[in-house]
């Protein structure tokens, strides 16, 4: 029988025994394991530039347009999967996905001109872009709204996780077993998470392993218990500001993680004359860096509203701290930042991303009802994506240009620089469409004025 949760005459959840653990805690658990995975697959190709520079001979603007590929296929993908999750549930949507990236990342280990490389990109980005909604749409789920920063925080640590792991294992696979071996490698990693994936995921309410007191806890939240049967038409979210203010984020910050994702082992190669050999143990602590602090940045969110601020004030002022954090990063390139001083750099303005999209993600599931996450989510990763999918074909013209000027440094200041200033002119663009995070009443049709 489904729990209900008891209200005080203000409306008030009221919960007995804060429940602390519980087996929500383990399915964020094996959420993150798919991330971890899903990030590992997106870093190969940039740890292995430098293998494929050699062996198929392309340009940057080349090696940009095949993650480019991805990029778009990722943002249209988004909004199919966005859809899917809602209509055909997350166990099914998250199985399809993984399944589908695993048989793709395998492929990749097969192509040998440029355009296998574009098409198998595209396909990836396209299998890959299920993870997220489903992450989101499984903790809006399983934890009240108190614990979804931190929760999304956890699971969102596996992009770090997945980026740290990479530094360490693709670079060795390359140098020993050839590079074919780390896709084959990871597509298999995603297939073994299936056996934890489909015996323990199903909806809290069916969960043979969640008691009555967590389940109670998991329903503490009244108005997201009364509007998570309203079917919602999917374009309707496009009328409401809200939506726009997680669109806009997405567009503006998502491209700046990629850039770290995909270029700094370029960047420490051509700024810094590091190879991969080298460079390997930078980008490896960089990601360290990333995975310490950004846990931290969404747990302290949700540690402001425990302490009784309210939702927005927690989010706004962690968002905007989280946005200062990144300006550092316009010196990456001076002569006198020495290396290790650009790691720690760029590793707060990791980690600050990190914390960033964690609670911006949240967002979502603190202004819309369950039924409308997924969707919302798949906007904005479709937004996210576009930016994704402009700035590498930009970097690598940037750095096409300048390298053939002599300069290669200087294509990396102005990449830095856009990605020091993006969070702050996000941050101003989201607080105009929602200045406080406060539940939408979705209406069965578009709003109307008057």
């Amino acid at each position: 029988m489904k729990a209900e949760p008891k209200f005080d005459a203000t409306g008030t959840p009221q919960i007995a025994t804060e429940v602390v653990w519980g087996f929500r805690w383990v399915i964020c658990g094996i959420i993150f394991i798919a991330t971890t995975i899903n990030y590992i697959d997106r870093q190969i190709l940039s740890l292995l530039k430098e293998f494929l520079d050699k062996e198929i001979g392309w340009t940057n603007t080349q090696f940009g347009i095949a993650n480019a590929c991805f990029q778009l296929a990722y943002g249209l993908s988004f909004l199919w999967f966005g859809w899917f999750i809602d209509k055909c549930g997350v166990k099914i949507g998250y199985t399809v996905s993984i399944v589908s990236w695993s048989v793709v990342a395998i492929a990749h280990a097969f192509c040998k001109i440029p355009l296998h490389f574009y098409l198998a990109r595209a396909f990836l980005g396209a299998a890959e872009a299920g993870n997220f909604p489903a992450a989101i749409k499984a903790v809006a789920m399983w934890f009240p709204k108190r614990e979804r920063a931190f929760a999304t925080s956890i699971f969102n640590a596996g992009t770090n996780v997945g980026a740290l792991v990479a530094p360490l294992v693709v670079p060795w696979l390359a140098i020993n077993l050839g590079w074919q071996s780390a896709f084959l490698i990871a597509g298999i990693a995603g297939f073994m998470w299936l056996a934890l994936w489909l015996p323990f995921y199903t909806s809290p309410e069916k969960s043979r392993f969640v008691k009555k007191e967590e389940l109670d806890h998991i329903l503490s939240d009244k108005a997201e218990s009364q509007q998570t049967s309203e079917k919602v038409p999917w374009l309707s979210l496009l009328s409401y500001p809200q939506t726009w203010s997680f669109v806009v984020a997405k567009f503006l910050t998502d491209p700046v993680w990629w850039f770290f994702l995909i270029w700094l082992p370029d960047y420490f190669k051509k700024t810094r004359g590091l190879e991969i050999k080298k460079s390997w143990i930078h980008i490896f602590t960089i990601y360290l860096i990333v995975t310490v602090l950004s846990i931290f940045g969404g747990w302290i969110t949700g540690h402001l509203a425990k302490k009784g601020w309210s939702i927005t004030r927690a989010r706004k002022t962690g968002m905007f701290i989280f946005a200062l954090c990144v300006l550092p990063v316009l010196v990456v390139t001076k002569q006198w930042v020495s290396d290790w001083a650009a790691v720690v750099i760029i590793g707060i303005a990791g980690a600050a991303h990190q914390a960033w999209s964690a609670n911006l993600f949240t967002t979502v599931s603190d202004m819309f009802p369950k039924k409308a996450v997924a969707s919302v989510v798949g906007l904005g990763g479709f937004a996210g994506a576009a930016g994704g999918f402009i700035f590498p074909i930009v970097t690598g013209r940037l750095v096409d240009y300048y390298e053939g000027q002599g300069n290669p440094t200087l294509a990396y200041a102005i990449l830095f620089g856009y990605c020091a200033s993006a969070y702050l002119v996000a941050f101003l663009l989201n607080h105009l469409l929602a200045p406080k995070y406060e539940p939408v009443k979705l209406e069965a049709e578009p709003p109307r004025e008057g």
